[in-house]
């Protein structure tokens, strides 16, 4: 018991160990062993306090962990003290800097960083014009003992406190109505119809998730999102969240890759509220009723042609080479029966829907055509895409299709090039090589890469009376590759690498699958299809597989004879009735199956190669899956794709390697928090990046702010200013 160690102890004294106790009486403090009071010092001597954790722990009368529990420290101080004193004695106890007063920012410093915050200066400038990190001075201005001004605020005007991000989240998460809605006078007046959209209103927040993905509204603008929802929709039914909210929730969403409506319940709807000017951002089933509404409508395509004939009118020249290509969507439910077609990439044939997608000459998509039935290339060129392009570019003006074998029909060639349509493709079919003196080396580029083809070209007749040029590339492993083009203005080495630059439409489908969901289905609603479509007679296929079979028997059959014959002793069997003696019933069969194979092929004469589907599927069988929606949201992934391309090419002067990392740069950008901060008497919008990974980074950022700063946009909705602030950039250590 600890009265055989300690026999007598003051009134109030509490036990460290059985070795040692410590009481505690106005404002002094001792330590008693069994022999009594060893040391003594007062509440306020921090030097006294150092020294008695060193003398009891070098003594051995207590641990770490049993002096830092009554002491009220922790475990790594009191060893931190032991040690000193164990080396430097009681002496070394009194430099330990806890016994100083701020060793880092001092008054002086303090003054200095107030004073060049004041002036305009960042956290990041006044960490190194002082010596100290930049985090030392936000755990100060967190203290109280800074003031950080308001961008644009006249100095001596203090600061609003911007709630933090735990703020918010204990604030949502307390609302009744739901988590983060706040905004109750505006949902009510909704509710009575009385209010078409919430307006945005924003309020200083602190540390906002994702206010990188604001840095795209500018471009975003540009591109005409906004312009094309009023233009083509005008406005949804009366409610709490309108077009503008709509439209921002899907291009932030594609910003962020949240590749579906379900993926925002993953996603604090307060903090992502706050990007709209809103409480909160509309749930997974109101987002969905919104889509609905708007597919009713039918007005996709229209939306998508205001794109086109915007981007078209701000740069003709990227419409004179159009790339096309077909993707194919596969789907893998089974409550429906659609038709099939071949995806390459998975090298099967699935039910699937089919998109043909047309790309400028950047390879930036300008419009997509979804086909009802995986209808070919060709018709899909002749029936929709040729038609487009011509009332995009006027029917004057002469337009060049690139696109893959897919497509090679010389017959249809000759017809477009009538039209005022030119083509670049592969040529399709056996064709005998080329002399290798023809060849010769022609320097060209690939992005911005320099390369060295191995060129020929000629004239050719494809049709009576059709000429075009043919070029060939010599490649390394002999092979020649025949491109043709009706084009005969264009020299060798811009035929090449427009057509080799094709390539960049495939990579565009593999960005748009692995980052935006380009395959994802918005909806499982079907609508019903054309039930006289013509399509392929099964009981055709069906008896042609029987005949096929035959006709794989009969020639197992006939090899056999063959066989046979050949090793046919002519000594025994000098005569053909002795070698048919010899190998009987041989012959019958072969002959048998021949007649069956006559009687099949007089059977399928009859039989047309085409039915209507309604003969073959009940009505309420014949559907397509709905398109309305799917589109809607494929040409907000347009768009977003469009934008984000157009910050990676403001960006790339800036950033290194920007080819390699530029769009992984961008991604974290648009995941980048910051501060928003609302300025009612100036009508700005001051939206302030928190640091990024690297000093480089941080450059290429404010290099992009100020350019984006350059446009003065106003948020959609409000008539604020954004203003776009980033650290300042230290120097990179190499």
């Amino acid at each position: 018991m600890l009265q055989s160690y300690i026999p007598f102890l003051p009134k109030g004294a509490e036990p460290i160990n059985q070795k040692v106790a410590i009481h505690r009486q106005d404002n002094q403090i001792e330590f008693y062993t069994a022999s009594g009071p060893i040391y003594s010092c007062t509440q306020s001597d921090r030097y006294g306090i150092r020294l008695a954790q060193g003398i009891l722990i070098n003594q051995g009368l207590a641990t770490k962990t049993e002096l830092a529990r009554v002491l009220g420290v922790t475990p790594k101080t009191v060893g931190l003290n032991a040690d000193i004193y164990e080396r430097h004695g009681a002496a070394g106890l009194l430099t330990n800097r806890s016994n100083r007063g701020p060793y880092k920012l001092d008054a002086e410093k303090c003054r200095n960083v107030q004073r060049i915050l004041d002036s305009g200066g960042s956290v990041c400038a006044a960490a190194r014009a002082v010596g100290v990190t930049e985090g030392t001075i936000r755990a100060v201005i967190k203290k109280g003992k800074i003031k950080r001004p308001t961008p644009g605020v006249d100095d001596g005007k203090p600061e609003a406190k911007l709630p933090t991000t735990s703020e918010r989240s204990s604030e949502d998460s307390s609302c009744s109505a739901g988590i983060g809605v706040k905004r109750h006078l505006d949902r009510s007046l909704a509710r009575q119809g009385e209010l078409f959209e919430a307006p945005p209103v924003f309020s200083p927040s602190e540390g906002v998730r994702y206010t990188g993905v604001l840095l795209a509204l500018p471009i975003l603008a540009n591109l005409g999102l906004m312009d094309a929802g009023k233009s083509v929709y005008g406005a949804l039914q009366k409610g709490f969240f309108g077009l503008r909210s709509i439209l921002l929730t899907l291009a932030f969403m594609g910003f962020l890759r949240i590749k579906t409506p379900e993926q925002l319940k993953e996603h604090s709807p307060g903090e992502m509220g706050i990007l709209l000017g809103l409480d909160r951002v509309p749930e997974a089933k109101t987002l969905r009723r919104k889509l609905k509404d708007m597919g009713l409508r039918n007005k996709a395509g229209d939306f998508i042609s205001f794109f086109s004939k915007r981007w078209v009118e701000q740069d003709r020249s990227a419409i004179g080479f159009t790339y096309i290509d077909g993707h194919v969507r596969p789907y893998h439910g089974r409550k429906h029966k659609l038709p099939k077609t071949h995806v390459a990439r998975r090298r099967l044939c699935m039910p699937s829907t089919t998109d043909f997608w047309v790309n400028d000459a950047n390879s930036e998509p300008l419009f997509f055509v979804t086909s009802e039935a995986n209808d070919s290339l060709l018709s899909v060129i002749n029936g929709e895409v040729i038609p487009e392009l011509k009332k995009l570019a006027g029917e004057e003006t002469r337009v060049t299709l690139i696109f893959d074998r897919e497509g090679w029909s010389p017959d249809s060639f000759k017809k477009w090039a009538g039209q005022g349509v030119d083509v670049v493709t592969y040529r399709k079919g056996n064709y005998a090589p080329w002399p290798e003196e023809w060849f010769t080396e022609v320097e060209s580029q690939v992005r911005d890469v320099p390369v060295k083809y191995l060129l020929a070209e000629c004239g050719v007749m494809i049709r009576n009376n059709f000429w075009v040029k043919e070029v060939r590339r010599f490649c390394e492993n002999g092979h020649q590759t025949a491109i043709l083009t009706t084009r005969k203005n264009l020299d060798a080495e811009e035929v090449a690498r427009r057509m080799f630059a094709r390539w960049n439409q495939e990579n565009f489908f593999r960005y748009m699958r692995a980052e935006f969901a380009l395959d994802h289905l918005v909806t499982d609603d079907v609508t019903p299809a054309d039930v006289e479509r013509m399509v392929p007679n099964p009981e055709k296929k069906e008896i042609r597989k029987k005949r096929d079979q035959l006709k794989r028997k009969l020639r197992k059959l006939r090899d056999e004879y063959a066989g046979k014959a050949l090793k046919n002793d002519q000594v025994k069997r000098p005569t053909m009735r002795g070698f048919n003696i010899a190998n009987p019933g041989c012959k019958k069969k072969i002959l048998d199956l021949e007649t069956q194979i006559d009687q099949i092929e007089k059977e399928l004469k009859p039989i047309p190669e085409k039915v209507p589907l309604k003969m073959l599927l009940s009505k309420h069988e014949i559907v397509r899956l709905e398109t309305e929606r799917k589109m809607l949201t494929d040409a907000i992934k347009m768009v977003c794709y469009r934008a984000e391309t157009a910050l990676l090419n403001l960006v790339t002067p800036h950033y290194k390697r920007c080819r390699d990392e530029g769009r992984a740069f961008l991604k974290a950008v648009f995941k980048l928090p910051g501060d928003i901060v609302p300025d009612e008497e100036r009508g700005v919008l001051s939206v302030r990046f928190h640091t990024m990974a690297n000093p480089r980074s941080n450059r290429a950022l404010k290099e992009l702010c100020s350019i984006i700063n350059e446009q003065k946009f106003v948020y959609p909705g409000t008539n604020m200013k954004m203003e776009f602030v980033v650290p300042d950039a230290t120097n990179e250590i190499t």
